[in-house]
């Protein structure tokens, strides 16, 4: 019997939900929120830079400290649409395209490396190689965990960080039953969708997938077809990942603990239990963290309502 790893339950990057904001980041009731403009991007306004023997498309936009966005599983450059606007006014925003994520290429080959090692070292080499200084890093579901990694590995790298939902399952280690929500996932939603992948059926094992990670078994056949074109133009990434065995590096709290960048922890007030209590984890052991929390938002963390996530994320960089 295959085993499935626990670690790939939190890559999904693309779904789409009402965000808001408890704690101390909620707006001044005085100041009416403003809807940003989402912002259409091409593959025509990409640029292109060579890193480990691997060519990553970005998109670069705007002028002044760079904050670099990493998506999540299923996503890629174009995840961060709903960002760049707000962001690019004061900032040089650069939004990646990981390994294996649209449009970059996606070819079989027995040396390819799912795990998110080599991601974090790709996100490490091309800051290195762009020359952009100490960065605000923002990183959602396994662009966190990536983003967490190359903070750990190059902290002269970062400015700030902010962490979406990383699935850094080894902390459920640290709670009461942390391993029985990880177990119960897999079982349900991780061995249906690499059976899918394993019949050939990329579309059924995203959709699976979807539906799993965010708790809506319609979600996938209501998406707008813009968003089922994206999701399934990154399943060659999911695949790989879901069939990894061991995609993500075992931390525990002592190595975060680590960890001196200041960072920001976002999770959603719906999203699966083991998000949240790992976020929760995470905000412990990060001696300089702070903890935001969206209300009506499931995993999918900066789509359907944008402007509370962008004045998070924008506050929190602005103090940093």
């Amino acid at each position: 019997m295959m085993r499935y790893p626990l670690t790939v339950i939190a890559m999904c990057s693309v779904a789409l939900f009402q965000i808001g904001c408890e704690r101390n980041h909620e707006a001044p009731e005085s100041i009416p929120l403003e809807q940003d403009a989402m912002v259409e991007v091409t593959d025509s306004q990409l640029r292109s830079v060579l890193v480990n023997d691997y060519e990553i498309n970005y998109l670069d936009i705007g002028e002044g400290e760079a904050v670099v966005f990493v998506h999540g599983g299923l996503g890629d450059y174009r995840t961060w649409k709903a960002q760049i606007d707000a962001f690019s006014r004061d900032y040089r925003i650069i939004a990646i395209s990981r390994r294996y994520a649209y449009p970059n290429k996606q070819e079989e080959n027995d040396s390819n490396d799912y795990s998110v090692t080599p991601h974090a070292e790709d996100l490490a080499q091309l800051l290195k190689t762009l020359d952009l200084g100490p960065v605000h890093l923002v990183g959602h579901s396994y662009g966190a965990f990536t983003s967490l990694l190359t903070a750990l590995e190059h902290p002269e790298l970062i400015r700030s960080l902010t962490l979406g939902e990383p699935p850094v399952m080894s902390l459920l280690a640290n709670i009461p039953d942390g391993g029985v929500a990880g177990s119960e996932f897999a079982q349900n939603v991780l061995a249906p969708t690499a059976q899918a992948f394993l019949s050939g059926n990329d579309e059924k094992a995203v959709q699976l997938f979807i539906s799993g990670v965010l708790g809506d078994s319609d979600y996938f056949s209501n998406a707008p077809e813009e968003q089922k074109e994206l999701m399934m133009s990154n399943a060659f990434g999911l695949r790989g990942v879901i069939l990894t065995e061991n995609p993500f590096p075992l931390l525990n709290c002592e190595s975060v603990s680590n960890l001196q960048t200041p960072t920001l922890l976002i999770k959603g007030d719906r999203s699966p239990k083991v998000f949240g209590e790992i976020a929760n984890v995470l905000a412990q052991c990060i001696e300089d963290s702070e903890l935001a929390i969206l209300s009506d938002a499931s995993h999918g963390l900066e789509y359907e309502n944008p402007v509370e996530f962008n004045r998070i994320v924008i506050d929190f960089i602005g103090k940093n």
